[in-house]
């Protein structure tokens, strides 16, 4: 029986298994080399900083990075939407390239100055928030909807690959060449992942789902599209709830807790490692299965688990149970945010992809560190163990925002 492939409008035998489909294996590795890239750097521009400045001066230079995203985002979103993914991603990456190059010849010439720093900042982080929308939005365009929930686990593992190797290539290149070689190399990643996209051809945008409406275009109208959607709205506040119960804790939390209880940096060090394992678990998982069966029963059960883990974490009497809860909690964040990326990209009208995309991402990198804030005073307060806790308690309410909703719960 012929399926039809929405990435290309054509009937086929069966869709291409996502791990074996060259263009998805293209975008993959775009986006790894983009966010290896990302994350030299981050480290390469706080060097810079530092030998360049005072602490002030070096925190400047880093929230300058960080505010253009959260501002940006979501009008990133609505050009990646009008222009077509590929489009943005391919002019983010050019420009991305350029800024590298800059920021090499600036540091060979000598030490750049602080507003120069500030300025390469915001550029880069303009431009950021253009290229996270768009490379989000495009696995649509590229695969059948049965192989997003694959597309999803290649791409929390890629997101793991890269976290581990990019901090010991940022220090190694830093000690060797200094920044302007981490920058140079940095254009050379950037460039890489714009050769790739640019040989991408990706096919229209699918149908959206039977029924539903594709939205007109604009900021507002992709806006208007997530909150009067029955099962989008429900899906993206479980989601949000467990991001910020599970990233306030175990970036505050964590080294609070292991203070307070005496693990030190190695044990802090031995019970990330273990979540990271688990997370890499639950990623693989989801690329060699392909497919979660019952997605509204699946998504608050490993939630369900994700708060168990958590909690547990913020209890644990010693290293080794830390260590266990941790990876309960890595499996858990593989499953449930893949699984939960895929049922969005599925939901979605694929004309406002970018803008739901770029909700997600503003609230995950522009809302939640907000809230850190109010996290360390809870710490303080009560204790580190009350932060996971009150994460958990985050979880727990996203699982019954969902379990509420009659659209939630009849869905297939």
């Amino acid at each position: 029986m012929a399926v039809p492939d929405t990435a290309t409008g054509v009937a086929t035998a069966t869709p291409r298994p996502a791990h074996r489909d060259p263009r998805v294996l293209a975008w993959l590795g775009a986006f790894t080399a983009s966010l290896i890239g990302d994350q030299i750097w981050f480290l390469a521009l706080s060097w810079t900083a530092v030998r360049g400045g005072d602490g002030t001066q070096t925190g400047l230079v880093l929230a300058a990075g960080s505010l253009p995203r959260a501002l940006l985002m979501l009008p990133g979103g609505a050009i990646a939407d009008r222009y077509g993914p590929r489009r943005v991603l391919i002019g983010s990456d050019l420009v991305r390239c350029l800024v590298m190059v800059i920021a090499a010849f600036a540091v060979a010439a000598s030490s750049p100055a602080i507003w120069l720093l500030i300025t390469i900042a915001l550029v880069f982080g303009a431009v950021d928030a253009l290229f996270m929308p768009a490379v989000g939005a495009l696995p649509v365009r590229l695969t059948a909807r049965s192989q997003l929930v694959r597309v999803q686990g290649m791409r929390s593992l890629s997101q793991r690959v890269a976290t581990v190797v990019s901090a010991p290539i940022g220090g190694a290149v830093l000690a060797w060449g200094d920044a302007e070689l981490a920058f140079t190399l940095n254009a050379a990643l950037f460039g890489l992942s714009l050769a790739l996209l640019w040989r991408l051809r990706p096919g229209p945008a699918p149908e959206p789902e039977p029924g539903s409406e594709e939205p007109e275009l604009g900021l507002r109208a992709g806006l208007r599209h997530v909150f009067g959607h029955p099962f989008l709205r429900p899906l993206l506040i479980m989601i949000a709830l467990m991001e910020s119960g599970f990233t306030i804790p175990m970036n505050i939390g964590i080294v609070l807790l292991a203070d307070d209880a005496g693990w030190g940096p190695g044990g802090m060090g031995t019970v990330l490692g273990g979540w990271g394992i688990g997370a890499a678990i639950g990623a693989l998982g989801l690329t060699v299965v392909g497919r979660v069966p019952r997605p509204v029963i699946v998504l608050p059960a490993g939630m369900l688990g994700m708060a168990g883990g958590l909690v547990g974490l913020g209890y644990a009497p010693g290293v080794g149970v830390a260590v266990a809860c941790a990876a309960v909690l890595g499996v858990g964040t593989g499953v449930v945010g893949g699984a939960g990326s895929a049922l969005v990209q599925t939901t979605c009208a694929p004309s406002a992809l970018g803008r739901v995309t770029a909700l997600q991402m503003m609230f995950a990198v522009g809302l939640i560190p907000l809230l850190y804030p109010v996290g360390g005073l809870i710490a303080t307060e009560f204790g580190p163990s009350a932060l996971f806790a009150g994460g958990g308690a985050a979880m727990l309410a996203g699982i019954l925002v969902a379990l509420t909703s009659g659209s939630f719960r009849r869905r297939p």
